[in-house]
């Protein structure tokens, strides 16, 4: 198996990506605040959008709209239109870092992970925060939206993930039900003290506790019922879940130094991670064994990230991003 390195940016330090669906894009957000879209058939920069106070963390293009959200260290989620070059709106709310940032795949909502130690679902059209996922104890350093069903799936230095049920908030938006407070002083009040939303709209499913230091990130299989996490324990950890329980399946040893990111592969039986050791490997996930790993030298990797539909893989390091 090889690595083929297809692009290459030189830049400040990268700690997210995103693959655009369909055209060759990708966007890069960067510790120095700044985040870039490149065309990484051409090679070129595209664009660059600057608005974020402070190093953007998460970032995310739209399915299926001209659009993308970005989350940084400003406490801010910013959604913008690259057709019109430009930021749209801005979701305040968080009270630290925000860290990851996703769209979800139908319905209009995205899903924000913060240092606050809670996780928003926000309506982007309505532009209002429709839930506050609060349980965990320490920085969210992840939060995702299962690619089918009505799941979100956590990652907390708490060493901790946490799996979500939101299909109360799926019925509750398809009864077409606004939030609850229409005037902005009772909606900042409602935000400052997070409780008067309606818990019900979405439980917590399962803990999983295995890790023994923070867990820097988690999402799931994207079409069976597994979940992989990673931490600052050096491992990377599978998981299976069904209706009732979820349990630990395996681990996989290797990296000398904090795992940061790790996904399955959409299409083949991998798993792939990253690290500060400066390294990415590739797993077998049925065999669960060090298939490759692939070094920089100076580099520490901080993200990853798989394109939905082809065979293509980004990671974002120390002084820029491959993509492979």
């Amino acid at each position: 198996m090889q690595m083929l390195t297809k692009f290459e940016t030189k830049s400040s330090r990268v700690k997210g990506t995103a693959f655009h669906p369909k055209r060759p894009w990708i966007l890069a957000s960067l510790h120095n605040g700044s985040v870039q879209l490149w065309d990484y058939r051409m090679g070129t920069l595209l664009d660059r959008f600057e608005e974020h106070e402070g190093p953007v963390r998460g970032i995310s293009f739209h399915p299926t709209q001209e659009l993308f959200v970005s989350g940084g260290d400003d406490y801010k989620v910013k959604v913008w239109n690259y057709r019109t070059r430009r930021c749209i709106f801005t979701l305040q709310g968080h009270l630290d870092y925000v860290r990851t940032v996703y769209f979800h795949p139908e319905q209009p909502w995205i899903i924000s992970a913060s240092d606050d130690q809670t996780i928003r679902i926000w309506n982007w059209q309505s532009r209002q925060c429709i839930a506050v996922l609060t349980g965990h104890n320490h920085y969210v350093m992840c939060a995702q939206f299962h690619p089918t069903e009505d799941l979100v799936v956590s990652a907390c230095l708490d060493q901790t993930v946490r799996v979500w049920d939101i299909s109360g908030l799926r019925r509750k938006s398809a009864a077409g039900a606004q939030p609850m407070m229409s005037d902005p002083l009772s909606s900042q009040r409602m935000n400052a003290q997070g409780d008067f939303f309606n818990v019900t709209d979405v439980v917590v499913k399962f803990v999983l506790e295995g890790h023994t230091r923070g867990v820097n990130w988690a999402t799931f299989h994207p079409t069976m019922p597994l979940i992989l996490s990673c931490g600052d324990d050096r491992q990377v950890k599978i998981w299976r879940m069904n209706d009732s329980r979820a349990w630990e399946v395996d681990t996989c040893r290797g990296h000398y130094n904090n795992v940061n990111s790790a996904l399955f592969h959409p299409k083949r039986e991998f798993i792939l991670s990253d690290s500060e050791d400066k390294t990415i490997r590739v797993w077998d996930t049925t065999r669960r064994t060090l298939l490759q790993t692939f070094r920089r030298d100076q580099d520490r990797f901080w993200c990853l990230n798989a394109h939905p539909e082809l065979n293509l893989f980004a990671a974002g390091h120390d002084n820029g991003l491959i993509v492979f």
